[in-house]
C-alpha cells in the first residue's frame, strides 16, 4: 500500500474513533438522564402535594373561623328571643337559627372532610418522601459509575487525538489537503475500504477495468462513483 495512503487510512480510523466516542457517551448520559426524570418527577409531585395540603389546612382555618361567627350569630339569635313580641318575629328567628345551626354542621363535616384530605396526603407525602430518598441514592451511584466510564472514553479520546495530532505532522500537506477536502462532505468515511469490487462509501460497484487498475495501481485512488479515497487491505 502507498506510504501516504497508509497514513491517510490511519488517519480516517483515528477520525472514526473519536467520533466513535459521541454516541457512547450520549447513551451514557441519557442513561443517567432517566433516573434524573423519575427523581425530577417525584420531587414535582411532593411539590404539588405541600400544595395541596396547605391548601387544605387554609380551607380549614378559614372553616373555623366561620364556625366562631355562626357560634356568635347563634348566641346573638337566643339572646333575641327574650325581645320577641309576636309571632312573626319569633318564626323569623327560628328561620335564622335553622339556618345558621345549618351552616355549623356544614363546616364541622367540611373540616372533617379536610382533615382526612390532608393526612391521606401527609401519608402520601412520607411514602413518596421515602422512594425520592432511595431514588436519589440510585442516582448517586449510577453518576458516579457513569462519570468514571465517561472519564475513560475522555481519556481515550484525548490519546487518540494526540496519535492523531502526531500523525498529522507526518502527512505530506498536499495529500492531507486532499484528504480534509473530501472530509467536508464525506465526513468520517472520506476513506473506504473496497471490499467485493465495490466502495463501501457509496456501495456502488467498480467495473472490472477500473477495478484492475485500481489494483495495479500503488498512487491514492478515489472511488469513480462518489470521489471517497478507497484501499484494499492486502491479503
Amino acid at each position: 500500500m502507498n506510504a501516504h495512503l497508509a497514513q491517510l487510512v490511519k488517519l480516517s480510523n483515528f477520525d472514526k474513533s473519536i467520533v466513535g466516542f459521541e454516541p457512547k457517551i450520549k447513551a451514557e448520559n441519557d442513561k443517567l438522564a432517566v433516573f434524573l426524570k423519575t427523581v425530577d418527577s417525584l420531587n414535582a409531585k411532593i411539590e404539588k402535594l405541600y400544595v395541596e395540603i396547605d391548601d387544605s389546612k387554609n380551607k380549614r382555618i378559614k372553616n373555623d373561623l366561620h364556625l366562631k361567627e355562626l357560634s356568635y350569630r347563634i348566641e346573638e339569635i337566643t339572646t333575641k328571643y327574650d325581645s320577641v313580641k309576636t309571632e312573626k318575629e319569633s318564626k323569623a328567628l327560628q328561620l335564622e337559627e335553622e339556618i345558621a345551626k345549618e351552616q355549623v354542621a356544614f363546616a364541622n363535616n367540611e373540616i372533617v372532610r379536610l382533615d382526612e384530605i390532608a393526612s391521606s396526603k401527609e401519608a402520601e407525602l412520607e411514602e413518596l418522601k421515602k422512594e425520592l430518598a432511595t431514588e436519589e441514592e440510585d442516582v448517586k451511584e449510577i453518576k458516579d459509575a457513569v462519570d468514571e466510564v465517561i472519564a475513560s472514553y475522555d481519556k481515550a479520546k484525548a490519546d487518540i487525538s494526540k496519535n492523531k495530532s502526531e500523525l498529522i505532522e507526518q502527512i505530506d500537506q498536499k495529500v492531507l489537503t486532499f484528504y480534509e477536502k473530501i472530509k467536508r462532505w464525506a465526513n468520517e468515511t472520506a476513506v473506504v475500504e473496497i471490499k467485493n469490487q465495490a466502495c463501501y462509501g457509496c456501495h456502488m460497484k467498480l467495473s472490472d477495468r477500473v477495478y484492475r487498475e485500481f489494483l495495479a495501481s500503488d498512487e491514492i485512488s478515489t472511488c469513480p462513483h462518489c470521489g471517497r479515497i478507497i484501499y484494499k487491505i492486502q491479503e
